[in-house]
């Protein structure tokens, strides 16, 4: 049976799977042969070394590697000057495999989940026509604020991972259409992630999240929002401690809620930089302003008629209520962990991821 079978100009796919191959040797192969060459999948062999002759498909745009156990890519891999998609889930990768260059090439799609990145790449960030980014089910415990880079992104996969914290750049991926985070460490989302306009998927799920921003109802697009497996209680509100205003702060909220007049000749200008930080409660029967002491309050409030989110506000005293609440009845006082069904925390009708 021949190896290599010959490449009609209709089907430009060479299936190469499963045949226990160490290397791969084109020399036999026709030049217009390779030149027909699209699509090149190497699945489930036993690759530990790229195969360089690889680098002579000059018309290759997708690569799919998946279930060897590469250790590395080489510096030939730049001169695959067309190719669009490197698939090598489930190898032995890590952030010192690439080379120097990898960076320059034109890929839209990487795929890298089941690997052993520690952090992503640099050479990944300078990808400048990257659309879809995956690394689930590695080692990250971090995601580089050069991620911003990405300004094309429109799918960005790190599920799976030991991801701690979000950095507020990632709001900067004004594309980006699906964010998977599920099964890391998150604690928080930044509230910055409301820029993020373009979303329709962002799946949570399995973190550590007790709350959300008020900010993410700006994300009206949003068609699948996974919460399940994360605490979501307010129970932890009763430990909340509130600090008493400072001197500084009463006499600040005295001026603003008053709406005495001042000038920059009045006052040093910290005063005024102080004076200008000032927030108002967003209790609408409350007239006051904060600006470092406020009282943390989580309500849970009605998302586009499919999710209830538990939000975290911040009022001007202990004694005000949070107005940020569509349903009367969802008071704190009645939202307390054991009284909050579980389905009340995704999507309606099943749908959450």
């Amino acid at each position: 049976m021949e190896l290599f079978p010959r490449i009609t100009n209709g089907n430009p796919v060479l299936v190469l799977s499963r045949l226990q191959l160490r290397d791969l040797n084109l020399d036999h192969v026709g030049e217009e042969q390779k030149r027909q060459i699209q699509q090149l999948y190497l699945t489930y062999n036993s690759f530990s070394l790229f195969p360089t002759s690889i680098c002579l498909l000059s018309n290759l745009e997708h690569l799919d590697l998946s279930n060897n156990y590469l250790t590395a890519m080489p510096e030939d891999i730049t001169r695959l000057a067309n190719l669009k998609t490197l698939v090598a889930k489930n190898n032995h990768l890590d952030e010192t495999s690439f080379p120097k260059h990898f960076g320059t090439m034109h890929i839209e799609s990487l795929n890298f989940s089941g690997n052993r990145f520690r952090e992503i790449p640099r050479q990944f960030l300078k990808l400048s026509r990257l659309l879809s980014l995956s690394l689930g089910g590695n080692r990250l415990k971090s995601i580089p604020a050069e991620i911003e880079n990405l300004n094309r992104l429109e799918m960005l996969y790190l599920g799976g991972n030991m991801v701690s914290s979000i950095p507020p750049e990632l709001a900067n991926l004004r594309c980006l259409r699906y964010l998977v985070l599920c099964d890391n460490c998150i604690q928080s989302i930044p509230p910055q992630l409301s820029r993020l306009h373009s979303l329709l998927s962002l799946s949570l799920h399995n973190n550590l999240l007790t709350f959300l921003p008020r900010e993410i109802l700006s994300l009206v697009h949003l068609q699948e929002l996974s919460l399940r497996g994360n605490p979501l209680v307010v129970r932890f509100v009763k430990d909340m401690t509130y600090d008493p205003p400072s001197l500084l702060e009463l006499a600040g909220r005295t001026i603003k809620s008053r709406n005495l007049p001042y000038l920059p000749s009045d006052l040093p200008a910290n005063l005024c930089h102080y004076l200008d930080m000032a927030s108002k409660c967003p209790n609408p029967k409350c007239a006051g302003v904060y600006f470092d002491s406020c009282v943390r309050h989580i309500k849970f409030v009605d998302f586009c008629g499919k999710f209830r989110l538990p939000l975290m506000h911040y009022l001007c005293s202990p004694e005000c209520s949070s107005p940020c609440n569509s349903n009367p009845q969802s008071d704190a006082e009645s939202e307390e962990e054991n009284s909050v069904p579980a389905d009340r925390l995704q999507r309606s009708e099943g749908a959450d991821l």
